[in-house]
């Protein structure tokens, strides 16, 4: 969660609101969950590091990954709970004595249900398998800001695994897209959790994008094993998406 202050002539129309919080769901159906159980019945609860009273008004910019346009609500703090120093933990109530408020509230929530394109982009999850903590998190942001940098609404949402047992289990229990494998790991190496990625009818098309520093031995293992393409490390992050445009794009596993 982030925030802003407010514009001045924002405070001149809401002389209570004292700032902007931005609250970031994982997925839609985090936020649609929030709706059904919170926000549909006139509130929510959230953590913020900023310091808010009973009775400050606020806006909450709501969005989650693929939303193309974030959805605003203004709402009063109506309690606040300590969470140590830093933390708050607060109870916002929504303004909805303007009826047609809900009203367009409750058909942009259906239009999110049905996947409405013009409100959703296409999200794609990929899998980083990196040891190396500062080359998983490059990866990580570089995708993230993606859609500001280009306008392109494809929205990358990013888990990280530190070795290919931990991928395997992550493989297991989330929709992943694509993945990106170091080969050199420990406890199971890149070329071990491709081959098996590989021999499982659940993954046996999905997208592998194989880096390393190994320079020709490590490619001709990792291609071997079932990756469908190899990048040198150090590599560009723009090397990185081209590939993956490749890849998501084409129905067959083209082979590099």
């Amino acid at each position: 969660m982030s925030d802003e202050t407010p514009s001045g002539e924002e405070r001149r129309v809401h002389p209570r609101t004292r700032l902007t919080l931005k609250v970031d769901y994982p997925s839609v159906e985090g936020f649609l969950q929030d709706y059904t159980i919170n926000i549909s019945r006139g509130g929510t609860m959230l953590r913020t590091h900023r310091h808010l009273q009973m009775g400050d008004w606020v806006e909450l910019v709501l969005s989650f990954p693929g939303l193309l346009e974030p959805i605003s609500l203004k709402g009063e703090v109506r309690w606040v709970r300590l969470e140590g120093i830093e933390e708050q933990t607060v109870g916002v109530a929504f303004d909805f004595t303007d009826p047609t408020v809900r009203e367009q509230l409750e058909v942009v929530v259906q239009a999110l249900r049905d996947g409405d394109p013009s409100l959703i982009g296409p999200t794609v999850r990929i899998l980083v398998v990196e040891d190396n903590p500062y080359v998983a998190r490059l990866i990580r942001d570089g995708l993230t800001g993606y859609h500001q940098r280009t306008g392109d609404h494809t929205t990358f949402t990013t888990e990280h695994a530190a070795d290919g047992k931990e991928a395997l289990s992550r493989l297991i229990d989330s929709d992943v897209d694509l993945l990106i494998v170091d080969i050199y790991l420990p406890v199971m190496d890149g070329v071990s959790l491709i081959t098996t990625v590989r021999k499982d009818p659940r993954w046996q098309t999905l997208p592998i994008i194989a880096v390393s520093a190994g320079a020709q031995e490590a490619k001709q293992m990792a291609l071997k094993a079932g990756a469908d393409f190899f990048l040198d490390k150090p590599f560009r992050l723009s090397d990185v998406l081209d590939t993956m445009r490749r890849l998501l794009s084409s129905n067959a596993r083209p082979k590099q």
